[in-house]
This record gives structure tokens, C-alpha cells and sequence, in this order.
């Protein structure tokens, strides 16, 4: 039998995304990129907050100190509960580029990408923050979305949905630095990869755009499973719940408006597997 999906709450976003589990308050963030908000959700209350940003947003995730730190169109700002404060703006072309997926590795570094809006040119970074400023790790990326690490951080999972493709990097936890990308897996169009997350087998779920699914793929790349969703724009995932056995699915409206009439929710389902926790970002390292 095909695991059952929940929908989290009556509740539609334009462009879900950035899934995050804070497992210290156990609470469920995600961001409605287009919609310009940042969500927050206890499982099971069916009550959502929402807090509004400064602009189109790609990614939020908890700091060490509680607060939030998100990436916005134009570069990061930290949320400390008294409003939202520029910490960094980036010097790409704000009417083409904007911030998009960003997550923290296991070692609390803040690692986010930026996209080309109209999606066709490889204008785009990827971006590390180090030293108190983010480093571009990769260029001539067009859409930098998922993100994800194995569960010895050897090892870095990437995607830049344009080219289909999800990479992987040898990563060295010590330092940050990836090299050696190749190819992990291979999206047949129009399904391209999108938000996605590791478990604690180390094998990577990515959610599928255009796809309608969410495929689970072993260590080696091979495809393990696929979960069907109703809706054609899954964005990401992550695991949540205080056995992080529940995978929460993000998604975004279709082009064609009322098609879909559960587009935009968010979707809960037990996989059978667990995930593992994030890790919270340490306010020390922000630009100052």
C-alpha cells in the first residue's frame, strides 16, 4: 500500500519552500517565496504564524540565539523578534537574480544559492558564508536549489534544477571546502529537481517540479522509491516530528490558476525512515 499523505493545515502558498525543522522549540518553519512570508507551524495544532519579509523569500533557518535568519531577494537578514535587520546584501542584479534555496550543513555553516529568475542564463552562485561573508563555491548555476549532506558530512548533494541534474561533492566537514562534483542522478524533463534532504541512511529525497513526486534514491544513486503527490509542483522536503520520521513536502501553484485544488499545501507522510536533525545557524558567523 502507498504511504497516505496528509495535508498540514487549510492553508495554500503561491511558492512553498525551504521546509525546516527546528527540533529545540519543535516547530515547523517554511517560506512562501512569492507571497513573501515566513511560516511557522506545531505539528498536529493546525495553527500557522506567518511573518512577513522584507521582499521574495528562498530560504528561512533558526539561529543559535533563537531568532531567524533568512534569505531574502536582495541577501540575508536576521529576525531577532523586534523586525528583520539587513545583515548582508548581495552585489548580484536584483531585476534578474534573486536568493534562493539555502540550508545549514551539520556543522552550522550557512550555505545558500541565488537563481535567474527568467531561467535561462547561468548567471547565478552558489554561496558559502566563512569568515564573516559568503564565498562563491560555484558559478555558472542557473536555479541553485536542493541541498543536503550524508550522515558522516563526506559528502554534499546539490541541485541546479536547469540542468536537470542532481551532483554530489566530496565535502570535508572540517573546513567546509567540496570538490570533485559529478553527477548523482538524472531528471527526465519536464520533472527537474528541486528542494531535498538526506536521511539518517544516507540515502537523498528530492522533490520533483513538474514531477509530482518525491523519489527517494539510494547512496549509490539508484532510485529507491517514488511517493506520489496530487499536486504537480512539489518544491522540497524535510524531516519532522520528534522521531523525524515524518517527511513534510512543500509546494507551489500551477500555472493554470483553481487546477489543483490541493497545490500550495503542505504535506505530511510517514516514510518508514528517519531523518536527521538540522542544525541551528551560529550568529557568530554573520557579516558584520
Amino acid at each position: 500500500m502507498p504511504p497516505t499523505l496528509h495535508v498540514l493545515a487549510d492553508h495554500r502558498d503561491a511558492l512553498g519552500e525551504g521546509p525546516w525543522w527546528d527540533a529545540e522549540d519543535e516547530t515547523f518553519y517554511w517560506v512562501d517565496s512569492l507571497g513573501c512570508a515566513v511560516h511557522s507551524a506545531r505539528l498536529g495544532s493546525g495553527d500557522i504564524s506567518t511573518l512577513p519579509t522584507p521582499g521574495e523569500v528562498g530560504f528561512v533557518v533558526k539561529t543559535c540565539s533563537g531568532g531567524l535568519l533568512a534569505g531574502c531577494r536582495d541577501g540575508l537578514y536576521v529576525h531577532d523578534g523586534a523586525g528583520w535587520q539587513v545583515t548582508w546584501q548581495g552585489d548580484w542584479d536584483t531585476s534578474e537574480l534573486r536568493t534562493n534555496d539555502g540550508k545549514t550543513d551539520r556543522q552550522g555553516r550557512l550555505w545558500f544559492g541565488t537563481m535567474h529568475e527568467p531561467e535561462t542564463e547561468p548567471a547565478a552562485h552558489l554561496y558559502r558564508l566563512h569568515d564573516g561573508r559568503p564565498h562563491a563555491e560555484l558559478d555558472g548555476v542557473t536555479v541553485s536549489n536542493g541541498l543536503g549532506w550524508s550522515p558522516d558530512s563526506a559528502l554534499m548533494y546539490y541541485a541546479d534544477s536547469a540542468t536537470g541534474s542532481i551532483r554530489v561533492f566530496d565535502h570535508d566537514a572540517a573546513t567546509g571546502e567540496i570538490r570533485n562534483g559529478r553527477i548523482f542522478a538524472t531528471d527526465t524533463r519536464p520533472a527537474d529537481p528541486d528542494g531535498l534532504t538526506v536521511d539518517a541512511d544516507g540515502c537523498v529525497w528530492s522533490a520533483k517540479w513538474e514531477g509530482r513526486k518525491v523519489i527517494r534514491y539510494n547512496p549509490d544513486g539508484r532510485v529507491d522509491r517514488e511517493i506520489d503527490v496530487p499536486v504537480s509542483r512539489p518544491t522540497s522536503c524535510i524531516f519532522v516530528g520528534s522521531d523525524l520520521r515524518t517527511l513534510a513536502i512543500t509546494s507551489a501553484l500551477p500555472d493554470i490558476p483553481d487546477t489543483e485544488p490541493l497545490a500550495g499545501a503542505v504535506f505530511l507522510v510517514d516514510v518508514g525512515v528517519q531523518g536527521l536533525p538540522e542544525t541551528r545557524f551560529d550568529d557568530r558567523q554573520l557579516p558584520g
